[in-house]
C-alpha cells in the first residue's frame, strides 16, 4: 500500500524550489511550417489574433459617456475579460454590468436577465445612460433584445415611476462576437447612439462632431487641442479622456461617477452640427455616415492624423468646412515636427520597419514611417476592411523609389504569418504595433515601438498622443532614441 500513495507531505509544506519543474523544450530544433499553412487564407483558424470581440469595442465607447455604464448580455466571463483588459491599459476603475448568462438563459432565452439585471443596475447605479450590448450567446439563441428592453423599461416605470425611468437612456447595440472585432463593435456603437439620440433642431450649433475610433485619452486630448488652437468647439462623441483619464478626487457622492464624458445633450446636438470627422474610418463612419443622412450633417472621413501628411488633411478639411483660418500656432507645430525629421534623418532614412494593428492606426503610421524615410517591409491589419489594402498601396506606390525592399501586405492576417515573414527579412529595424508583438520583437533580436491598441505591458501609453503634429513629434522622439539605444546583433547587422 506505501507503494501505491504519494509520498507524506511535511508540515512544513513544499517549498518554491521543490515545486520547481524542469522545462523540457517539444522539440531540439526549430522546425520550419508548413508553407502552405502559413498564410492566414489558407488555414480555417486564427493563430495569434491581433484583434478581438466586437463586444469590447462597443463597451469602450459606452465608457467614453457621461454617468454610463455598459450591460452586457452574455456570460460573465464576457465582461471580466474586458474590464481586466481596461484596467491593464488606462490602470482605472470601469464599471461593466452583465446579465450573468447561466446555462437556463442558453435554453430558455435572456429576457429575465435583461429585465431584472437592466432593474437592479438602475436602483443600485443611478447611471444616465445605459449601453446593452449583446455577445455571442445572446445572438445565436436569437434573443428579442429590442423587445426584453420595452419589458425592462416598463418594469422600471411601475417601480420609480415615469419620469425618472424615462430619463435614463438605454441604447441597444448588437455585437455578435463571432464575426468582425473590437473595431466594428465601436463602429456600431456610434451608429446605435447617433441613431437613437441625435437630432436636428435648425438651429446650427458651430460646433464639429468627432467620432475618434479607438484612440486613447492623451489622442483626443490633442484632437481637442488642435480645434481650441482654431476657434473651434467640437462635440466628441465617446470622450474616454477624462472617465478613463480621471483625476483622483475624494468622491462628493455615491455611486461615484468622473465628471467628463459626452453627455446625451451633446450627442442629441450632434444633428446641428456643422460637420463630422470619423478619426478611424473603419471604427465610426456607419454613425457619420447615419447622421449624414438624418440630419444633413456633412461627413468627413480620416484619415488618422499621424505625420505631417495626414494631420495637414485633418487640419485643412477643419478649416474648410467651418471657415476658420489655421492659426499660427498649429502652422509652428508642424514646423517642429518637420524640423525633427530634417534633424534625424540620418537615424531614420533606409531603415527597414514593421507595422501591424487596427487598420486605421496601420495606416497613419505606414504613411509617416515613409516620410521618415524607412520602407515598411511589412504592414498588417487583424482587421480586413475593404479599402485597407487599397489605401496601404496608395501610399508605397507615392514613395515607392525610396524603398530598400519590396513591402508586403497583410490585410485580415493574424500574428502567427506576420511573424514567419519577418524571421526571413534581412536587417530589420523596429517594429511597431500593440503589445501583443513583445514576442515576435524577441524572436527577430528588434525593439517594439508600441502604437494603438492595447499597450498594456508599458505604463503611461495611455496618456501619450500619436496623433496631430505634436503627437508625432512624440513618437519620432521614441522611433529615433530606440534605434540609437538599441544594440543590433552583429550576426543581425551582417545578413
Amino acid at each position: 500500500m506505501s507503494d501505491i500513495l504519494p509520498e507524506r507531505i511535511s508540515i512544513e509544506g513544499y517549498t518554491h524550489k521543490d515545486m520547481t519543474v524542469e522545462k523540457v523544450p517539444a522539440s531540439c530544433e526549430f522546425r520550419p511550417r508548413d508553407p502552405h499553412l502559413v498564410p492566414a487564407a489558407n488555414r480555417s483558424v486564427v493563430v495569434n489574433p491581433s484583434r478581438t470581440c466586437m463586444p469590447l469595442g462597443a463597451i469602450w465607447a459606452v465608457m467614453g459617456l457621461n454617468r454610463a455604464i455598459p450591460f452586457v448580455q452574455g456570460a460573465q466571463g464576457c465582461t471580466t475579460y474586458v474590464r481586466y483588459t481596461f484596467a491593464r491599459i488606462f490602470r482605472e476603475p470601469g464599471s461593466v454590468a452583465t446579465a450573468s448568462f447561466h446555462e437556463d438563459a442558453a435554453v430558455f432565452g435572456g429576457r429575465r436577465n435583461v429585465v431584472d439585471g437592466l432593474r437592479n443596475l438602475v436602483v443600485r447605479y443611478w447611471p444616465s445612460v445605459i449601453g446593452v450590448v449583446t455577445t455571442c450567446s445572446s445572438e445565436i439563441i436569437g434573443d428579442d433584445m429590442e423587445n426584453f428592453i420595452k419589458a425592462a423599461k416598463k418594469k422600471l416605470r411601475e417601480e420609480i415611476g415615469d419620469e425618472r425611468a424615462d430619463g435614463i437612456e438605454i441604447v441597444l447595440i448588437n455585437t455578435p462576437s463571432f464575426v468582425g472585432s473590437q473595431v466594428e463593435g465601436y463602429n456600431r456603437a456610434a451608429q446605435s447612439f447617433v441613431g437613437s439620440i441625435s437630432r436636428k433642431t435648425g438651429k446650427p450649433s458651430g460646433k464639429v462632431n468627432i467620432i475618434p475610433g479607438m484612440i486613447y485619452p492623451g489622442d483626443i486630448r490633442e484632437i481637442k487641442y488642435i480645434l481650441r488652437e482654431m476657434g473651434i468647439e467640437p462635440t466628441v462623441l465617446f470622450d474616454i479622456s477624462d472617465t478613463l483619464d480621471a483625476p483622483l478626487h475624494p468622491p462628493k457622492s455615491l455611486p461615484y461617477y468622473p465628471a467628463g464624458g459626452t453627455t446625451i445633450e451633446e450627442i442629441r446636438g450632434m444633428g446641428d452640427a456643422t460637420a463630422t470627422f470619423a478619426i478611424q474610418t473603419s471604427a465610426g463612419e456607419a454613425g457619420a455616415r447615419l447622421l449624414e443622412k438624418k440630419c444633413g450633417v456633412q461627413y468627413l472621413p480620416g484619415p488618422m492624423p499621424v505625420g505631417v501628411a495626414h494631420t495637414d488633411a485633418f487640419v485643412t478639411a477643419v478649416a474648410q468646412a467651418t471657415g476658420r483660418e489655421i492659426p499660427r500656432s498649429v502652422i509652428d507645430d508642424r514646423g517642429r515636427l518637420v524640423d525633427t525629421m530634417a534633424d534625424t534623418l540620418h537615424y531614420t532614412m533606409m531603415g527597414k520597419v514593421a507595422v501591424f494593428g487596427d487598420p486605421d492606426t496601420v495606416i497613419g503610421l505606414t504613411r509617416f514611417v515613409c516620410e521618415l524615410g524607412m520602407t515598411p517591409v511589412a504592414v498588417m491589419t487583424g482587421t480586413g476592411t475593404k479599402t485597407f489594402e487599397d489605401n496601404i498601396n496608395a501610399i508605397l506606390e507615392e514613395y515607392r523609389d525610396i524603398f530598400v525592399e519590396e513591402p508586403k501586405v497583410f490585410n485580415n492576417g493574424d500574428l502567427f504569418e506576420f511573424e514567419e515573414y519577418l524571421r526571413g527579412v534581412k536587417k530589420l529595424n523596429l517594429i511597431i504595433g500593440h503589445s501583443k508583438g513583445v514576442d515576435i520583437a524577441a524572436e527577430c533580436g528588434v525593439p517594439l515601438i508600441r502604437a494603438g491598441f492595447p499597450i498594456y505591458d508599458r505604463f503611461g501609453y495611455q496618456k501619450k498622443s500619436i496623433v496631430g503634429y505634436r503627437g508625432s513629434e512624440l513618437l519620432l522622439y521614441e522611433i529615433v532614441n530606440t534605434i540609437m539605444g538599441h544594440h543590433y546583433p552583429a550576426a543581425q547587422l551582417e545578413q
